[in-house]
């Protein structure tokens, strides 16, 4: 016989059901792009003492916490093929309930935008319906569901140039680099995924493509991503910026090297925190910009 839960399995199931780490890195995301990147700088305590920054983090984290949970409310026969021991709703949470807090969450989200400006709540209420429509529909597609989850990462650095328009470059530039390595974490976790999603009727690309083609994808991603990054930072006339992204074809050329040579689950989830590490070296290159 099952064992209920105890309050204290209920909390830790919950927050990793939202995921509570990838919460955290969003908000100092967020943090660093509006005191490194817009700024200025020197005015860190104002900046910190701005009730509306605030806002928008929170509004950023609800609905990505809202999404999370909607996502695995789909994902849950995939999941338990994919990875059975990390399967909260049904086990800690009841679907019903999983729903509701789903439904609240985007709800506080987009009020919390709303009390910035009418610009910062649509721009909320476009990622929570793109949210709903990738976990819905687009994550069985080959792609579109990788572009629609790149898109929103990219989305949470956009919105604070919304509110805050200076130095919207940076930002933008900065906003693209999420994109991508998003867009290229996304595809590799579909590799790693497959089997359970070949069982359920997905069509993302390793689906459709196989692994061997899906990896070539990846190929001309990482070259574009690179070449993309080198040349606009010139463009930019930043020699902080270009010196920075300049550094980060290290890691990347890494990347591509252990994406060659991965073959099993193991080696596509190692290469997947290969992407999360050069995720936090471009967080961290914005304090030498």
């Amino acid at each position: 016989m099952r064992n209920k839960p105890t309050p204290k399995d209920f909390l830790s199931g919950f927050l990793r059901l939202i995921r509570i780490q990838n919460l955290v890195i969003v908000a100092f995301t967020q943090l660093f792009v509006r005191i490194f990147l817009i700024g200025p700088r020197e005015e860190w305590k104002r900046i910190l003492a701005d009730p509306y920054f605030y806002l928008i983090v929170l509004s950023t984290l609800l609905i990505a916490a809202a999404g999370y949970i909607i996502n695995d409310y789909f994902d849950i026969k995939i999941d338990i093929v994919n990875k059975p021991k990390r399967v909260i709703i049904g086990r800690y949470l009841k679907r019903r309930m999983a729903i509701g807090t789903h439904q609240l969450l985007n709800v506080l989200g987009v009020l919390c935008g709303l009390v910035v400006s009418y610009k910062v709540a649509l721009v909320n209420i476009f990622s929570v319906s793109l949210l709903w429509l990738y976990s819905e529909r687009y994550k069985r597609q080959p792609l579109i569901g990788n572009v629609a989850v790149s898109l929103l990462t990219a989305l949470s650095l956009l919105i604070l140039s919304v509110e805050y328009p200076r130095h919207h470059g940076l930002v933008l530039i900065y906003a693209v680099f999420a994109f991508f390595i998003s867009l290229i974490r996304e595809i590799v976790k579909d590799i790693e995924d497959r089997r359970g999603d070949a069982a359920h009727g997905c069509r993302t690309l390793p689906v459709v493509l196989g692994v061997r083609k899906t990896k070539r994808v990846l190929y001309v991603l990482i070259v574009l991503f690179t070449l993309i990054l080198l040349v606009w930072s010139q463009y930019l006339g930043n020699r902080a910026l270009a010196i920075s992204f300049g550094l980060l074809v290290l890691p990347l050329a890494w990347l591509l090297v252990r994406l060659r040579r991965a073959h099993t689950r193991k080696d596509f989830s190692s290469v997947s925190t290969i992407c999360k590490v050069i995720m936090l070296i471009g967080l961290l290159t914005m304090i030498l910009i």
